[in-house]
């Protein structure tokens, strides 16, 4: 019996939303203190700053509801602190995420997105519409690589 390629794909084994920073603090600290400070050795002082009380935050957890990935888009257009746990990457959480986060800009009228690319994750974000700007920096001693994306105004509804 050949396989019914017009069966629903069965839905993603974890979920992104959109969450307040107050509310969700702690599953989203888990999830880049795993990632950024463990995993990359960034200096927790520069981890934490107080941008996330002003930034729009998206939550990946899993089946159970446990914190899997994150990340935040700041009301001047930039994402950041996009993480995913290691057991989770290349399954999808960082694109889902990066698509909610995109999104959310959309939403707000944003009509460019910026973001810091580490150099390892620039493939990552060409392949989802971002171009890398300038040259190479360091951040956290991190090598990093500015990246935009240019978003389509959506079209008016006119009666």
């Amino acid at each position: 019996m050949g396989r019914d390629y017009n069966a629903a794909m069965p839905a993603p084994p974890f979920d992104v939303r959109p969450v307040n920073w107050n509310a969700s603090r702690d599953k989203l600290r888990a999830v880049r203190r795993a990632v950024f400070i463990q995993e990359q050795c960034v200096p927790e002082e520069l981890e934490w700053d107080d941008a996330d009380d002003r930034a729009y935050h998206v939550l990946a957890s899993d089946e159970e509801g446990d914190p899997i990935g994150t990340g935040r888009l700041n009301p001047d257009g930039q994402i950041g602190r996009m993480a995913v746990a290691k057991e989770w990457r290349g399954r999808g959480v960082g694109a889902a995420i990066l698509q909610a986060l995109v999104s959310l800009a959309g939403k707000e009228g944003l009509r460019i997105v910026r973001l810091n690319a580490q150099t390892h994750a620039l493939e990552f974000y060409a392949k989802h519409g971002f171009t890398a700007v300038g040259g190479e920096f360091e951040e956290a001693g991190i090598t990093h690589r500015a990246m935009e994306l240019r978003l389509e105004p959506e079209p008016l509804e006119i009666d």
